[in-house]
């Protein structure tokens, strides 16, 4: 009967990167990551066979890793034994998941042969009756859609432009995006878009 062969030790810098982890050490997470991450997207590639998805489940089990590196234990394995074991189990969990039945009935749009379209130039939003419906919202809600939507700013510049919080912004569209909801439902005439 053959002895079963004791684990192989781990090198020193492979050691140090472990006692470096342990202490919660972020560079040190980088490096793990340098040196073993190509590897574990092979691991979960074998397993979920589409590559976006692999890359998702990868970056995820990387949190699972760092979340829970004090649970490794050298006299069980080597580290990249426990981390393709990590990664692996997580890669399973997934597959089990609505969310991976979900990405494995759709394809992406690449695939489907779409193709990104211009709007055309005589598209005007006024069209649909977005502004008319704008008109109608308090005035602090109509000046926060007049500079997202028909002055083209960002959410930051809206709040730099106006001098108020960003919060105070968000809050702003997203209520007067429910009154337009609410106008648009109420049987005033606006086209597809709102309604969608």
């Amino acid at each position: 009967m053959n002895p079963v062969p004791a684990p192989r030790e781990a090198s020193p810098d492979e050691t140090l990167l472990i006692e470096r982890l342990l202490a919660r050490d972020e560079q040190a997470l980088r490096l793990l990551h340098a040196r073993y991450a190509k590897s574990l997207l092979a691991v979960v590639l074998r397993l979920v066979r589409d590559e976006a998805l692999a890359q998702d489940v990868l970056q995820e089990a990387w949190l699972k890793v760092w979340l829970s590196f004090a649970s490794y234990d050298a006299g069980r394995g080597r580290l990249f034994t426990w981390l393709a074991r990590v990664c692996s189990n997580h890669a399973v969990d997934v597959m089990r998941s609505p969310r991976y039945r979900f990405h494995r009935q759709n394809r992406s749009l690449e695939g489907a042969g779409a193709e990104w379209v211009p709007a055309p130039a005589s598209f005007q939003p006024e069209h649909i009756g977005v502004r008319e419906l704008a008109g109608q919202l308090k005035p602090r809600q109509r000046e926060v859609i007049d500079l997202l939507y028909f002055g083209g700013c960002t959410q930051v510049e809206a709040a730099e432009e106006l001098g108020i919080p960003l919060s105070t912004v968000k809050t702003r569209a997203r209520a007067a995006i429910q009154a337009l909801a609410v106008l648009a439902h109420d049987g005033h005439p606006v086209g597809p878009m709102l309604r969608a």
